[in-house]
């Protein structure tokens, strides 16, 4: 068991793109589900002579409501915590900006992405850089800040990867017992127990949805809401139906659609986009629906994990990856109509690494059919195929498909 002080003393992905951004604009938003450890990293901050307030004090939401311009004035660098609680600070931080564009100004943190919440008018744009902490990835809880090593992978010719892949610290894993502990940090550090896990993961909810949620909106029938986190929850990883899940919990469309968005602009819900060559097009289709945490996604679902929660750790590393970089990488899927599909699209530029996931220790040629489908499909933009497996062997299933353990890339 690794003990709390440990935790607090662990480096995060984001740590140095905060910096970074703090260095060159006047405000830094950082989001993030409530618990991923957006306190502890803006605590690290302040450490420096950042002064701090949260609006989790009700003394201090109060000053905001009264005068948002005395809370935000001073010399001093200031850090907002949970700033989603008062939305029409922002307002007050832009004008402060306005009249002194210093760089690391302001570090505001919010448990909403403000740029999704209606109530929020003022979106701080050309004073602001947008971060998102997400649960910690499997390389975090061992103490390294990172994610996978998608960039080594993007950096490094096809024909290398499985010599590169065989350098680095891997640590195997066994995917089930990471998917059950998740990624926040108390349940996934300090907490070895399943009962005490699921103690923990249930009060996460009950927390969210009686206190946390009617900040963003006014939700009366909260066992309704509750019921429609549970059937997505057992939706995992698959496309997004919102007129057959609302037929299913017996709650009419447009509640389930405006119910979903309060959920992924809270960080708990992922709608993950289809690839297409037209971005207009990726709209249109249907995405594919995951959780920011399998953890919570398994304690709402009441199941074991599956298939699904192995491509929900391998999409989360992803997205934690993607946005800790200063060039904007996509991530999406793919799908015919035909039915052919790869979990994964990594596009970069002009290059597009195609991933599939399969849970079984001895993956087969069988399972490399639509990534090879993928390749011919986009010819030279696509780059060779990855297929992450729960086995030990890393190796060349066909020339243009790498298996590999999963825990030699996340």
């Amino acid at each position: 068991m690794i003990i709390i002080h440990v935790m607090n003393t662990l480096p995060r992905l984001v740590d140095q793109a905060v910096a970074a951004r703090l260095r060159v604009m006047p405000a830094v938003v950082l989001t993030g589900a409530r618990q991923t450890g957006k306190s502890t990293l803006v605590g690290q901050l302040d450490a420096g002579g950042r002064r701090y307030r949260t609006l989790d004090d009700f003394d201090v939401r109060q000053a905001a409501r009264r005068d948002p311009m005395a809370l935000v004035g001073g010399a001093d660098p200031l850090t907002i915590d949970e700033v989603q609680r008062e939305p029409r600070l922002l307002s007050a931080v832009k004008r402060a900006i306005d009249l002194d564009r210093r760089p690391g100004r302001f570090l505001l943190t919010g448990s909403a992405n403000l740029l999704l919440m209606r109530q929020v008018n003022e979106s701080l744009a050309g004073r602001a850089s947008y971060l998102t902490l997400w649960p910690m990835t499997r390389r975090e809880q061992q103490g390294l800040a990172t994610a996978g090593r998608w960039g080594d992978l993007l950096a490094t010719p096809d024909h290398a990867w499985r010599d590169l892949l065989a350098t680095g610290d891997h640590r195997e894993e066994d995917w089930q017992a990471l998917a059950q502990r998740g990624g926040f940090p108390t349940p996934a550090l300090e907490l070895d127990a399943p009962t005490d896990r699921t103690i923990w993961f249930e009060g996460y909810v009950r927390t969210w949805l009686e206190r946390d949620l009617q900040d963003l909106a006014s939700i009366g029938a909260l066992p309704d809401f509750r019921r429609l986190m549970q059937a997505t929850a057992l939706r995992l990883g698959q496309l997004l139906n919102q007129t057959e899940l609302g037929r299913d919990v017996g709650l009419p469309q447009p509640t389930v659609h405006r119910w979903l968005n309060l959920l992924e602009t809270s960080h708990l819900l992922v709608r993950l986009p289809a690839y297409a060559v037209n971005r207009t097009k990726r709209l249109i289709k249907s995405p594919r629906v995951f959780w920011a945490d399998t953890g919570v996604a398994l304690h709402l679902a009441r199941s074991a994990p599956g298939g699904a929660h192995l491509e929900n750790i391998v999409l989360h590393d992803l997205l934690a990856w993607r946005d800790a970089q200063l060039e904007r990488v996509e991530v999406t899927y793919w799908r015919t109509a035909a039915g052919e599909e790869v979990d994964f699209v990594i596009e970069a530029g002009a290059s597009l690494i195609p991933v599939e996931v399969k849970a079984t220790a001895q993956p087969r040629l069988g399972d490399c059919a639509h990534l090879r489908t993928f390749r011919q499909e986009y010819g030279t933009h696509a780059r060779a195929g990855l297929l992450l497996h729960a086995g030990r062997h890393t190796e060349w299933l066909a020339p243009d498909v790498l298996a590999v353990p999963w825990w030699r890339v996340v």
